[in-house]
């Protein structure tokens, strides 16, 4: 049993049903919680290091990175059972997708810094770092969450049940 699978049916049963027949929305939100963690590393060790004067472009570099990641693990974990396209047009549909998401994410972070300028010296450099981390990671991540979910069944895994199961569990 894996590692979701028995944290699923270790959960009360309202919750159990729920996680189970939304199974498709649970393991999204656990593939966007390891891209989020993945984003956020990847973004404040760029932020603060080799591109402290250019915090879109952290955030640009670090949505890329995480969004290969999200590639693979959607497309053979979360839509396992999705398809309806040749894989060159599914990857092709899921970076568009993302190309769009990383615009989306990266939107509220240009709004806070260039357009509210909450950066130095209007803010404090604690300010600054909140306001970056609300915007870019919170709100931005929000934000190009729902796009992506509504993105991936509309336009890149459109088909349900288009390719088999490989088994009757939670994680197939």
């Amino acid at each position: 049993m894996s590692v979701v699978e028995n944290f699923v049916h270790r959960l009360p049963e309202p919750l159990r049903s729920l996680a189970l027949r939304h199974r498709e929305l649970v393991k999204f939100a656990v593939v966007g919680g390891t891209c989020f963690v993945i984003d956020t590393a990847i973004f404040v060790t760029l932020k603060t290091t080799i591109l402290v004067e250019k915090p879109v472009t952290a955030k640009v570099v670090a949505t890329l990175v995480a969004t290969i990641v999200s590639y693979v693990l959607n497309r053979e974990w979360s839509f396992r059972t999705r398809g309806g396209r040749e894989r060159h047009h599914e990857a092709a549909l899921f970076f568009l997708v993302n190309g769009v998401g990383i615009g989306l994410n990266s939107l509220p972070l240009g709004v806070s810094r260039y357009l509210l300028h909450l950066q130095e010296p209007h803010l404090s450099r604690f300010g600054e770092e909140v306001a970056d981390f609300v915007s870019a990671q919170i709100i931005g991540t929000l934000i190009g969450m729902a796009f992506r979910w509504y993105g991936y069944k509309k336009w890149v895994f459109p088909e349900a049940d288009a390719r088999p199961r490989a088994k009757k569990s939670y994680d197939s």
